[in-house]
């Protein structure tokens, strides 16, 4: 049994030192809300709903749905029950939906079945933000050594039981305060049958055309132990990529019925501009890489000592999760993994082979490692919704050799809003090296600094000191 002993003076040092290092440019109340709500989440909570999920035997997609002991319904009865106990503790805040849906047969869906996504929604306060939406997801189906085996065991512990349960504890912890920017939390089945609750709900999303800003999906964010023995509580795998040309293909595969003409006209929607960054010499600096960089210095400033890991993958290889129906949409989506993996614990018949055991069970999962994923989720997520909406239409000024560097953009229009930051990074690193505040303008001119030789971004700045995403420069031509 590997039941690991829970750090808790460790997990606490990077709160409060977190806190007392925090960007130069946040106000006192926005770190006391942060505090609160990285306090707020709990490593004995998470493991008590992760060997809540496993008692339910198995969540495999296709497993009965009637029983109010065993099953998929049963579990996403009770996630529904406890986000409606979070929402009444806080006077109602979270709104929570059940998102059914009839998903036909298919590869790995033998009749039709209904699915059903658990959302819970904390509306933004601020009428010019509030249709910003940041999603975050775990998902709550399970399965064994057979991805059709509905009736078997499949705990689930880590995979993945350790999302729904960060997930959840987010939600509990954050409907406590006020975001500028909507926050939706997931909870989504079929992702081992072919991501079937994600990409509904990012089909629908593009065609509704919501303003889906960020996703991050948490999926296998339970161990900090590899099958090796490596052992490492102080860091996470994010696997953040951008525009693949081809993933208009992988969007057609992954529909079991043709596009609409409605999706079709989205799609084409959002695929230009991406097109235009990518072949402008942003195909390293899309949305998508840019949240992946604001989680990580997010992350990494809140609780110091605990790195973030950004990986320019969309995933790992021969698997896959629930934020790629978000990103073939051109959403920025992005997700979090443990630093290693023990495919012992991972979609296996629970069982004891010459002494090993196998398995994705609870004594096999580090809560409160759990727990500083879920932080680090929260305070990114946090300062996220606390700032403005990332800048538009960014230009580099492209039109004369010089060795300055001009750049403008236009002039947002939130009330929160209380200036820009230009960052700058070398052409090899992977995150913002140098940074510039220059006011309430739409334009700046950096003497000295060539574009020539650096990759830039434009972030917003709130009234707090909280930074959007960044955003690419295109060239500036004649």
């Amino acid at each position: 049994m590997l039941k690991i002993a829970r750090a808790a003076a460790w997990a606490a040092l990077p709160l409060a030192l977190g806190l007392a290092h925090a960007h130069a440019h946040a106000d006192s109340a926005t770190d006391t809300k942060l505090s609160r709500i990285l306090q707020d989440i709990s490593a004995p909570r998470i493991e008590a709903r992760i060997r809540s999920l496993v008692d339910f035997q198995t969540r495999h997609t296709l497993s009965e749905t009637a029983s109010d002991t065993r099953g998929i319904g049963a579990a996403r009865r009770w996630i529904q029950r406890e986000l409606q106990a979070c929402s009444q503790a806080t006077g109602g805040r979270l709104q929570v939906e059940m998102d059914s849906f009839i998903e036909p047969v298919g590869a790995r869906v033998a009749r039709p079945t209904e699915l059903v996504n658990v959302v819970a929604t904390l509306p933004g306060s601020s009428p010019a933000a509030r249709d910003r939406l940041l999603v975050v997801s775990g998902h709550y189906d399970s399965r064994n050594s057979d991805v059709m085996d509905a009736e078997g065991a499949a705990p689930g512990a880590n995979d993945d039981a350790s999302g729904v349960a960060a997930v959840m504890e987010m939600a509990c912890a954050m409907a406590r305060h006020s975001f500028d920017a909507t926050l939706v939390f997931m909870a989504v089945p079929g992702e081992e049958q072919g991501l079937l609750g994600a990409t509904h709900w990012a089909k629908r999303a593009r065609a509704k055309g919501l303003r889906v800003e960020a996703m991050i999906t948490n999926d296998i964010i339970g161990s900090s132990t590899g099958d090796a023995g490596q052992r490492d509580q102080r860091q996470v795998r994010l696997f953040a990529d951008g525009f693949d040309p081809l993933l208009r293909l992988l969007v057609q595969a992954r529909s079991n019925s043709p596009a609409s003409e409605a999706e079709v006209r989205a799609n084409e929607a959002w695929r230009e501009p991406l097109t235009q960054l990518a072949l402008a010499g942003g195909a390293e600096d899309l949305p998508t890489q840019q949240l992946g960089r604001h989680l990580k210095a997010a992350g990494e400033r809140y609780l110091p000592g605990f790195k973030v890991n950004l990986i320019q993958r969309r995933d790992r290889y021969l698997r896959g999760g629930d934020h790629l129906p978000f990103l073939e949409r051109g959403y920025a989506a992005v997700r979090f993994s443990e630093p290693f993996e023990d495919f012992r614990h991972q979609h296996q018949n629970p069982r004891t082979e010459g002494g090993v055991v196998y398995g994705d069970l609870p004594e096999f999962v580090d809560f409160e490692y759990v727990a500083n994923v879920a932080r680090i989720n929260a305070v990114g997520l946090a300062t996220l919704a606390l700032a403005p909406a990332a800048p538009q239409n960014v230009r580099l000024e492209a039109t004369e050799l010089t060795n300055d560097s001009t750049l403008s953009w236009a002039a947002g229009s939130e009330p929160e809003l209380a200036g820009y930051r230009i960052v700058w990074r070398s052409t090899d690193s992977a995150t913002w090296q140098q940074s510039k505040d220059v006011g309430l303008v739409t334009s700046h001119r950096l003497p000295g600094v060539s574009k020539d030789n650096v990759i830039f971004g434009v972030q917003a700045l709130s009234k707090t000191g909280q930074a959007s995403l960044a955003s690419y420069p295109l060239p500036l031509r004649r």
